[in-house]
């Protein structure tokens, strides 16, 4: 195994409306499209709530309160970008503050064509959570974490 030059650490929220369902973000990147959990890297001199907060206005015009964590990668994953990077990501649960105040979809990849940045948010209900769901492998492990977690 290649030993990776750079540690890239990640933070996303998971964020549950009332119903039970988590936010999950679609995006188009690179001429690629995924669906994740919503957050993004850890910027130098940052600590790890404050990056999330950061990330919730920066992509959804959302102010959060982060609740709790919920998991820290306990496995190597190399980054899906950069084959020198090994991810390190962490998860917490967060509420929104306030009104609700980002575009919420109903279906995949309902992007904005004249916008700069290709991302649309929208809930999948808990229940019916699946790995298939989601593009990452970390982000499937969370979806198995989140169903085993909330529909027992």
């Amino acid at each position: 195994m290649a030993t990776p030059s750079n540690f890239n650490i990640r933070v996303y929220g998971l964020l549950f409306n009332e119903q039970g369902d988590v936010l999950v973000s679609d995006e188009e990147r690179f001429g690629n499209r995924f669906t994740k959990f919503p957050g993004g890297g850890l910027e130098f001199g940052e600590g790890l709530t404050d990056c999330l907060k950061r990330e919730y206005i920066e992509e959804l015009n959302q102010n959060i309160e982060v609740i709790n964590h919920f998991y820290t990668t306990d496995f190597y994953q190399k980054s899906a970008f950069d084959n020198q990077d090994q991810l390190i990501s962490i998860y917490y649960v967060v509420k929104p503050i306030g009104v609700v105040n980002f575009k919420i979809s109903k279906n995949p990849f309902d992007f904005n064509r004249k916008s700069a940045v290709f991302q649309s948010f929208r809930f999948i209900p808990v229940k019916t959570l699946s790995e298939n769901n989601f593009t990452f492998p970390i982000d499937k492990h969370i979806a198995r974490l989140i169903k085993d977690t909330f529909t027992k």
